[in-house]
């Protein structure tokens, strides 16, 4: 079994692949090779979003600081789940402490 000689999308061909069942591990490797680009361009899109904030707050910010503000963008999907009110009042407790012993 051959594939047709008519221009094919990509989810043609796989759906074309899957239904044959006679080649297995071409299922398999187009499906790899199909969830490839989308990896790369997420990490690409993060690394491009450092580079614009590197270039803003390049003179302003320590590289700790610019560290931790990449991380915050990059897991920003669990960054949403937080509530800052708790996070604001474990930070102002910490303070206040360090404050009263010294």
């Amino acid at each position: 079994m051959t594939l047709p000689h008519t221009l094919m999308s990509a989810d043609q061909i796989f759906e074309f692949v899957r239904a044959a069942e006679c080649y297995p591990n071409v299922s398999i490797a187009y499906r790899i090779l199909l969830t490839v680009p989308v990896t790369v361009a997420s990490a690409e899109r993060s690394f491009s979003k450092l580079k614009l904030l590197k270039n803003y707050l390049r003179s302003t910010m320590s590289q700790e600081r610019l560290n931790g503000l990449a991380m915050c963008y990059i897991e920003r999907n669990m960054l949403d789940s937080v509530d800052l009110d708790i996070v604001i009042d474990d930070f102002a407790s910490t303070n206040a402490r360090k404050s009263r012993f010294s």
